[in-house]
């Protein structure tokens, strides 16, 4: 099981955050808006969904189960495989074959829409004290 959620989701969210934003930083330097949906995913996803879910297990701290370890691991590897996925797919900075960087891509995207389902499923189960 996974001994603090909270803070795995919160370090995990700051990271896309720094990442988000330099994507930003660069394009605007740059000029070149490239990298637009990789910048708009990585905050949007990985900062702000993980951010939010690192407040939902702090405020309501739901009992450590299998579902919860689901959810933690799939937003993890979902919001990741997703973004790097969308990366090398529209980027194309490794002239890797488009069907590895497409399954790559798709990949992270059902494992993000599985870290969904499981938050759902969860603010179900969980008990508020009002």
């Amino acid at each position: 099981m996974i001994k603090n959620p909270s803070r795995l989701l919160l370090i995990l969210a700051g990271s896309f955050g720094l990442i988000g934003a330099v994507l930003g930083a660069h394009m605007a330097g740059s000029g070149s808006y490239a990298f637009r949906p990789v910048h708009a995913h990585s905050l949007v996803v990985g900062w702000l969904s993980l951010f939010s879910w690192a407040v939902f297990y702090k405020v309501f701290q739901p009992r450590a189960s299998i579902l919860t370890a689901i959810h933690v691991w799939s937003a993890m590897v979902g919001s990741i495989g997703l973004t790097i996925g969308m990366w090398l797919y529209m980027v194309q900075p490794l002239e890797l074959p488009q069907p590895l960087t497409l399954i790559l891509y798709i990949g992270g995207g059902v494992m993000l829409l599985i870290s969904f389902v499981c938050f759902f499923i969860l603010t179900l189960l969980t008990k508020t004290s009002q």
